[in-house]
């Protein structure tokens, strides 16, 4: 993982909109975030691909393919994994999975086809969001959730990705990031400022339905219980929703890692940036099972089983 040096805390944030530390710790449960200030996305991407290359002992030059996730690349085009394939210096083909929060669960599935097919050995796995560019600074409502980062993994063919759900409701009702209206002088359409805009009440009640269904359904199609997993890693969206979700589903909560508290919600880079946290805090054993689940714009969720 990489997060960019300056952290913002919630008394930093009170400076801007109308808001204070209890009110974001018991909304949401964030103390601080880190948010970039020259780094780009690209950048961002890059320096946590480096460290999974590293972690790894392979160099780019070895990979296959490079798979990006976000919803805050640099450019419409190229694209981030382009930008991070020359950063890299890497030769190997590489494009984006917009998904929002999900992306990461599906560029997992997108890889194991890969590998099924024998079409790839090594695989760059990445999810990067300099959030801080699409939020709307002035609505403490979402002001105050996000922030920025990334997360990597180095994948190669094996028996360790067990089973996968991925779910699809279409609509822009509940989370949407609109694009930059340009300037045709032909559209008579709706021209909306391109920050995230998000209904909280139905965003919090879709999340804790979207992974307490989707655990379940794991669960159930492979015959496993609570007590047969290690941990459980949610995306970082809200505290609350993780443990609504935890209650909810039966779960013990302290078998869901969080770390929304010190790193905020980073979208489709938050599930790596937590495997990583957990590998190198030695909290992961080799055949530890571990369900990844995550939600978000779209809308979609997706939940995988893997076997670390």
């Amino acid at each position: 993982m990489y997060v960019p040096p300056r952290i913002v805390t919630n008394d930093d944030l009170s400076a801007l909109v109308d808001t204070n530390d209890e009110w974001i710790r018991r909304r949401v449960g964030i103390a601080q975030r880190h948010i970039a200030v020259t780094e780009t996305t690209a950048d961002l991407a890059a320096k946590a691909a480096r460290n999974a290359l590293d972690s790894a002992g392979i160099d780019a030059a070895s990979l296959d393919m490079i798979l990006c996730a976000t919803v805050s690349a640099d450019y419409v085009s190229p694209n981030l994994a382009c930008m991070v394939q020359k950063q890299l210096g890497a030769l190997c083909p590489a494009y984006d999975i917009n998904a929002a929060c999900s992306a990461f669960l599906f560029l997992l599935e997108t890889a194991a086809g890969y590998f099924a097919r024998g079409k790839a050995k090594t695989i760059l796995v990445v999810g990067a969001e300099r959030m801080s560019r699409i939020v709307d600074w002035s609505d403490r409502g979402t002001c105050v959730i996000f922030g920025d980062g990334a997360g990597a993994a180095v994948l190669g063919a094996g028996d360790g990705y067990l089973d996968s759900v991925i779910t699809v409701r279409g609509g822009d009702s509940v989370i949407k990031i609109p694009h930059h209206a340009g300037k045709s002088p032909f559209w008579d359409g709706n021209c909306e400022e391109p920050y995230i805009q998000m209904n909280g009440q139905e965003t919090f009640k879709y999340a804790v339905n979207a992974m307490c269904g989707d655990i379940h359904t794991l669960f159930d199609r492979n015959g496993l219980t609570p007590d047969d997993i290690a941990w459980i890693v949610p995306h970082q969206a809200n505290y609350r929703i993780i443990e609504s979700a935890a209650k909810r589903s039966g779960i013990p909560q302290e078998k869901f890692y969080m770390n929304i508290e010190r790193l905020g919600n980073t979208s489709s880079a938050s599930i790596p940036m937590a495997l990583d946290e957990l590998s190198r805090a030695g909290k992961l054993t080799r055949g530890d099972k571990l369900i990844l689940t995550a939600f978000g714009g779209g809308l979609a969720n997706a939940a995988c089983l893997l076997t670390w």
